[in-house]
């Protein structure tokens, strides 16, 4: 009990209330370390539920998981720790046993290092039902390095963490292991903590008269009429000459991103006819609605999703080719979009890496940051790093080292990090934990193509997607991935063919409400004339209301403050 009462005194503290008691929440920790250290750190929460967590009492708790030899050890530094050798099988490791409950949301952490080379690990948990994915970190000799991450389990029951390295020529060795479990309240809980610290801001109103004297009992108004959090949605060539997608987009949104038609498949479908005409009608019609665009994409790294020409090309017609096409496409549209993905997943795919050189990325980030770097940002866009645990091949650590690898081939410009946001089911530990490690990049962080998997789920799942992400504080932007056409949608429609929402469209209004706070706020001064609100960054117009009348009012900019400024501003009425 003093553990839990101790923690509520962290920034984060939360109160959470319980039927008939009230308790004190776990707060959450957001902390990672990318760097490699020569010591680990404390476990988060101490520990959790984990028996042992820094290995002070021998390997009480822990036993070896199929074959391997598990041994206690201890550094010169006097660091206890658990070393799994011999290993034979990419599985072999140690584990821990516990009881893991449905309802609840577990966040994992633990810190690894390997006896010789580097070697990429994953954190596993093994159920009746499944192997649970719970996070991936590439370890290394000589220091450790911290894995985070987080699992959900669709039943309750036992659960068994293990390591798994394909590399089963290094000793595995852990300490520092954490597993925390929270309830739906608590993770709730969080997030709406972490929106009144981040995305909120308390203004005060003081209503007074001719002379400076407080007017207690009047009415304040308050209309957001701009709102700060960049939140869009694709569309497509669907829209052109469309009223209705018109209509309905536009009366929403004031982000967005176009489907396909900047693609190069799209603009140079036969080699050397390069045709431009439908994204520029697309972007002058956005832009006559002051809709801000996102690029998306100068280059794809898949191979499926070239011009049908190019994959016959030798090596060195095929750079000369990439290099026209980034030259053309970001030179006629400079300075028109915030963005651009560059080189578009090019975690997952390698197609213009295994023809031209594992360095070829950072050669067109270079020339993309030359031509538009000033006013755009070249972006990395990839998908299943914060959607999927399952799929190691675009971890948030393997986003992590691509940076780093981007840093070392001497690209030193602006840099920002897509993660599209594809879900399938919803791990929100997981998601949450990702958005912590590519937060320790310290660079602009979007969720670019937002969506979820059709199902009886979808629109409730895509609410606590939005919510979650919505709430980490490093996210400066989210865009969906709903652009609709006759056919229907890549993976997510908001409406139907007449543009009436469906479930997911209803789902996406209450948040654009929630942020844009649609029926406004209204209130009344206390007797000293002050009106006290907790709102969304923005710009907006106060009003004080004498009976019928519009007394005063007064245009305001809510922006990012300290937790103890409240910005206090005077509505004046003659009385």
């Amino acid at each position: 009990m003093a553990k839990i009462l101790n923690s509520c005194l962290i920034v984060f503290s939360i109160l959470c209330l319980v039927i008939g008691s009230q308790v004190y929440a776990v707060p959450y920790d957001y902390s990672y370390t990318k760097e490699c250290l020569a010591k680990p750190l404390k476990p988060q929460y101490e520990g959790g539920v984990i028996v042992n967590p820094e290995l002070n009492e021998g390997l009480k708790g822990w036993t070896k998981f199929e074959d391997s030899t598990v041994e206690h050890r201890e550094s010169d530094d006097g660091n206890k720790y658990i070393v799994a050798s011999a290993r034979k099988q990419p599985f072999h490791s140690f584990s821990q046993k516990f009881n893991l409950e449905k309802e609840k949301l577990y966040t994992f952490s633990a810190w690894l290092q390997v006896s010789n080379e580097d070697a990429y690990i994953v954190a596993i948990f093994k159920t009746n039902t499944s192997n649970v994915y719970a996070g991936w970190v590439t370890a290394q000799k000589g220091c450790w390095s911290m894995v985070k991450g987080g699992l959900v389990v669709n039943v309750s029951g036992p659960a068994e963490l293990y390591f798994e390295s394909n590399n089963t020529n290094v000793d595995i060795w852990a300490d520092s292991i954490s597993l925390q479990p929270f309830t739906q309240q608590e993770w709730i809980s969080h997030q709406d903590q972490s929106i009144e610290k981040f995305r909120k801001s308390k203004v005060k109103f003081q209503a007074v008269d001719q002379h400076g004297q407080p007017i207690p009992n009047a009415t304040v108004s308050i209309k957001q009429n701009n709102a700060n959090f960049p939140f869009g949605t694709a569309i497509n060539k669907n829209i052109i000459g469309n009223s209705a997608y018109q209509n309905w987009f536009f009366s929403r949104f004031k982000y967005t991103v176009f489907e396909n038609e900047l693609k190069w498949v799209s603009t140079e479908y036969n080699r050397g006819s390069i045709d431009y005409s439908v994204p520029d009608a697309m972007i002058a019609l956005a832009q006559s609605h002051g809709v801000t665009m996102r690029g998306h994409n100068v280059l794809w790294d898949e191979p499926q999703y070239q011009p049908y020409w190019v994959p016959g090309l030798s090596a060195n017609d095929l750079g000369a080719a990439a290099q026209k096409r980034l030259i053309s496409v970001m030179t006629k549209y400079k300075g028109r979009f915030i963005h651009w993905d560059v080189v578009n997943e090019n975690l997952h795919w390698n197609f213009f890496e295994s023809r031209l050189g594992p360095n070829i990325s950072t050669v067109y980030y270079k020339y993309a940051n030359k031509i538009d770097g000033s006013r755009t940002i070249p972006f990395l866009n990839e998908f299943n790093t914060i959607e999927e645990s399952t799929d190691g091949t675009a971890s948030p650590s393997r986003y992590l080292q691509k940076i780093d690898e981007m840093r070392r081939g001497r690209y030193g410009g602006p840099l920002g990090i897509g993660a599209q946001g594809h879900f399938g089911n919803l791990n929100l530990p997981y998601t949450r934990s990702a958005l912590d490690m590519l937060a320790s990049a310290k660079l602009p962080l979007w969720v670019t193509e937002l969506d979820v998997k059709s199902g009886p789920n979808q629109a409730n799942f895509l609410n606590q997607a939005l919510r979650e992400i919505h709430s980490h504080y490093a996210v400066q932007g989210i865009m969906m991935w709903t652009a609709w056409s006759p056919q229907g949608c890549y993976t997510m429609c908001l409406t139907d063919s007449n543009f009436r929402n469906l479930d997911t469209g209803n789902v996406v209004d209450g948040f654009r409400n929630e942020l844009t706070h649609a029926d406004g706020v209204r209130g009344t001064t206390d007797s000293n004339g002050f009106f006290e609100a907790s709102l969304f960054h923005g710009e907006y117009e106060a009003k004080l209301i004498n009976g019928d009348a519009v007394s005063s009012s007064q245009e305001i900019n809510v922006v990012p403050n300290e937790e103890t400024v409240v910005d206090v501003h005077r509505l004046t009425v003659n009385v």
